[in-house]
């Protein structure tokens, strides 16, 4: 039997986030990949490497909504990035117009392509329309503070305190990621299930964020979830998987390395 994982997501064209992270993950998963394009970033490497964001017009992401799900019996979803609150309206719309067994948000809040104002108006849309209802919501270091509402997020505690304020958003479980910005030696994530705190945590890799490890780590734990497991196993196996994507960088042109979703079962292999 072929397990299936479903992506509504943002397209990045150099290949190291977004929606090409997310099928590769649940490709090397062992999961059908599905997916609907929310809109395109792609890096401008005449200006610095700056974000160039097209918002997909809502009418054809409600096409692409309405194909994926009527070819496959699709229950489990991972969100990415949404980018306006006219996308978010049309996924909150066709995400609660069906029965869903997971649903995984990887809570985007800015684009840098975007203009502060439409940001924030995006921002407080996902936190109204589509936080609520995530069965796990994946905020990284910055995004676990907007979310929470907290002034600084500086310590594992911390950390774990504004995974339970952003529970009160509704979300099922949270994991709060403090990856390379929280101090400390070990990256470390704490994920609440709505009554405890699991620290999960692994030596930092340099000390520099790399991109697509919060959009693997999101699509790992769908992937997973996809395949039966359990969100607390989902989520441990998820941290591994990345951590070695991270470890098995790869490097471009860009400013920035980017994860390879290939690196664990390489790994494995070797």
């Amino acid at each position: 039997m072929v397990d299936f994982a479903y992506v509504i997501a943002g397209s990045e064209a150099t290949g190291g986030a977004g929606i090409q992270v997310d099928l590769k993950t649940f490709q090397e998963l062992g999961v059908y990949g599905v997916g609907t394009i929310t809109c395109i970033v792609s890096f401008d490497p005449k200006n610095r490497w700056a974000h160039r964001f097209v918002p997909v017009e809502p009418q054809v992401i409600a096409d692409q909504i309405e194909a994926a799900t009527a070819t496959h019996d699709l229950d489990v979803v991972k969100v990415g990035m949404l980018g306006t609150p006219a996308t978010i309206d049309v996924v909150a719309d066709a995400l609660a117009a069906r029965e869903w067994r997971h649903v995984v948000v990887d809570p985007v809040l800015i684009c840098k392509g975007q203009e502060p104002g439409a940001a924030l108006d995006t921002d407080t849309a996902l936190r109204e329309k589509i936080i609520p209802l995530a069965t796990v919501v994946t905020p990284n270091l910055f995004e676990a503070q907007i979310l929470s509402g907290m002034d600084e997020i500086t310590s594992v505690e911390d950390l774990a305190e504004a995974a339970r304020r952003i529970a009160d958003l509704g979300p099922k479980y949270v994991i709060a990621k403090g990856g390379v910005e929280l101090p400390g030696d070990d990256a470390v994530d704490v994920l609440f299930d709505g009554t405890d705190v699991t620290v999960l945590a692994a030596p930092k890799v340099g000390s520099e964020r790399v991109s697509g490890a919060g959009c693997t780590l999101a699509a790992a734990i769908t992937a997973e979830l996809a395949k039966g497991a359990e969100v607390g196993d989902a989520v441990a196996f998820a941290k591994e998987f990345t951590t070695a994507g991270i470890n098995g960088r790869v490097s471009a042109h860009t400013p920035f390395d980017t994860v390879w979703q290939g690196a664990f079962v390489d790994a494995l292999e070797g």
